[in-house]
């Protein structure tokens, strides 16, 4: 395992009390200042409660049928009591994310030859393989969205939710100071979002009467589900590697 993906001591001036004379200063500073407003938080409370109020649309809509099939369909599934809207926009959600794994898997690739693996780390066939996997997922959820007349390349509201919830990953699989390692704690919380939300949509699909779509997707939440056996694994391993590796020396500064 490579040296990089070691945690071991040394320069980091973040703590308090690397600086423990100037550290008394500031508490003492921090003690005698003053409010910079009056009151509490309840004020900043009552802006945002506002904003909400007037945020009509909030994240948008989803948009119509694109076809004459679509509009047929989505009659249909009105007419049974569904609303097959909450479906389509739980389908551009799925759509959304498997495009971003694809690029997730993609930086872990990068990740990999740059920093290399560890004993029970992953490999390139089998992180190559996830990749495919995601983009395959994509394909399926294009041609969903496709067959029900709805549009794979719209945004739907879910979907600008879950970019935002989900977009530390990236930034962190990205990031040229994070190694291989820290690029698997990263995938280990879009593979747990990954398999929790094929659930969801295999539970919608059913209940909406889209049992062919709902057993294609079972076979995709199978895939997910390996993966994220996979990317724990990886982890444990990088983890029991790294807390087994000698600790290097280190000058610790001395205090005053």
């Amino acid at each position: 395992m490579s040296k990089d993906t070691i945690a071991d001591v040394g320069m980091n001036r973040t703590g308090i009390k690397t600086s423990p004379v100037d550290s008394k200063d500031i508490i003492a500073e921090a003690e005698r200042a003053q409010p910079s407003s009056p009151g509490d938080a309840q004020a900043i409370a009552e802006v945002r409660k506002q904003y909400m109020r007037e945020s009509g649309d909030g994240l948008g809509r989803v948009p119509p049928p694109s076809s004459l099939k679509g509009m047929a369909k989505t009659a249909v599934d009105m007419l049974k009591g569904g609303k097959p809207t909450v479906f389509i926009d739980k389908l551009g959600e799925r759509l959304a994310f498997e495009r971003s794994g694809v690029r997730l898997y993609e930086g872990a690739l990068a990740k990999l030859d740059v920093f290399g693996g560890w004993e029970g780390g992953p490999s390139r066939e089998l992180l190559t393989k996830i990749m495919d996997d995601e983009l395959s997922h994509f394909a399926l959820l294009t041609e969903a969205m496709e067959k029900l007349g709805a549009d794979p390349t719209a945004m739907t509201p879910s979907a600008d939710l879950t970019s935002v919830i989900s977009m530390g990953v990236p930034a962190a699989i990205s990031d040229a100071r994070t190694n291989l390692r820290q690029a698997m704690q990263a995938l280990l919380v879009a593979e747990l979002t990954d398999n929790a939300s094929w659930e969801l949509l295999i539970d919608l699909a059913r209940g909406l009467g889209h049992d062919s779509l709902a057993d294609r997707f079972q076979l995709a939440l199978d895939a997910e589900a390996e993966h994220l056996a996979l990317v724990k694994g990886w982890l444990a391993a990088g983890v029991a590697t790294e807390a087994r590796a000698p600790m290097e020396s280190a000058s610790v500064p001395a205090q005053p």
